[in-house]
């Protein structure tokens, strides 16, 4: 039975202003800021007061051990800028992050349209490409460490398909040691980029493809003018997880090769814990820290918006 508009009305001495509306539902929406007071809290004293303690002794000369130390402004990060392997492994972390990013991807990408096809074994497939994934970082370098030495599993494979001259020490060479870290990296993330471009593709709606195959479009432009900028949001998060990771890499190529053969594959994580734990520089690893951080931090915000502006623009 509809009520007419008094009975509506009935049990309110009058109707609502209308200004009061949003401001009622905005209280009854929005949560009072001191809920998040105990983890704010929290996070200040876990997280925000030590950085900044670790920030000032980026400015000693502090040992880590001595509980006497000296403040000695900028000299940390002048002799970074003389420091031909602090340089180098600013080169090497670049160089790592970068050829992540796009290698990983592109794989990830390729792997994530093969098994969104219509094959039967697909979800056996999806599973099997993941499962590098969830392994330990550290487990899969110890592991991909003794299939690529001198006597490992890559060059027995080789000799015994009569590939003797492809047999190389892909760890040992300092040519070849950071892209074989590069290779381990790829072969065990490029599996989690595609879960990432898998979940996007399947939010493509087949429609779209179909009226476009109707059109006469064939499978590459349908995938470049249909299916490439629905694919944004998950270039956006793949790339950001990428690239960020891919500097601040550290437990891989110190289980890897230790940054060696010398310093051919130190990198700004590795030569950090050389110089604070191996030479006892505590200030001036972290100062080598703080520069990493603002690597980073510029890094991923650049990035950021740049993507989002993409994305905005191919929605």
């Amino acid at each position: 039975m509809t009520l007419a508009p008094h009975e509506q009305l009935k049990g309110h001495d009058r109707p609502l202003d209308a200004k009061r509306v949003p401001r009622i539902r905005q209280a009854r929406t929005t949560p009072p800021w001191w809920f998040a007071l105990p983890a704010l809290l929290l996070f200040a004293f876990v997280v925000l007061v030590p950085s900044a303690r670790g920030v000032y002794y980026a400015f000693t000369d502090w040992d880590g051990l001595d509980p006497h130390f000296s403040f000695v402004g900028l000299d940390n990060f002048s002799d970074m800028l003389r420091d031909a392997d602090a340089t180098q492994a600013l080169w090497h972390t670049l160089l790592i992050a970068v050829a992540i990013t796009v290698i990983q991807n592109a794989v990830g990408l390729v792997l994530a349209l093969g098994v969104n096809s219509a094959i039967k074994s697909r979800n056996m497939l999806r599973v099997f490409l993941f499962a590098p994934a969830v392994i330990t970082p550290i487990v899969t370098a110890y592991l991909w460490r003794n299939l690529l030495g001198p006597d490992g599993a890559v060059n027995s494979m080789l000799g015994a398909i009569g590939l003797n001259g492809w047999e190389q020490d892909w760890l040992g060479d300092p040519d070849l040691a950071l892209w074989a870290i590069v290779g381990v990296i790829v072969w065990q993330f490029a599996g989690y980029s595609m879960v990432i471009f898998l979940a996007g593709l399947q939010s493509v709606p087949r429609e779209i493809h179909e009226a476009a195959a109707i059109d006469g479009a064939g499978p590459v432009r349908r995938f470049w003018s249909v299916t490439r900028p629905l694919l944004a949001p998950a270039f956006t998060i793949n790339l950001m997880l990428s690239i960020i990771g891919g500097i601040k890499l550290f437990d891989q190529v110190y289980a890897l090769t230790g940054g060696g053969p010398g310093h051919a594959t130190d990198t700004l994580s590795t030569l950090i814990y050389k110089d604070a734990f191996t030479l006892g520089e505590f200030g001036y690893s972290i100062a080598l820290a703080v520069v990493l951080t603002i690597i980073v931090a510029v890094v991923s915000t650049g990035q950021y918006l740049m993507l989002s502006r993409n994305e905005r623009a191919t929605s």
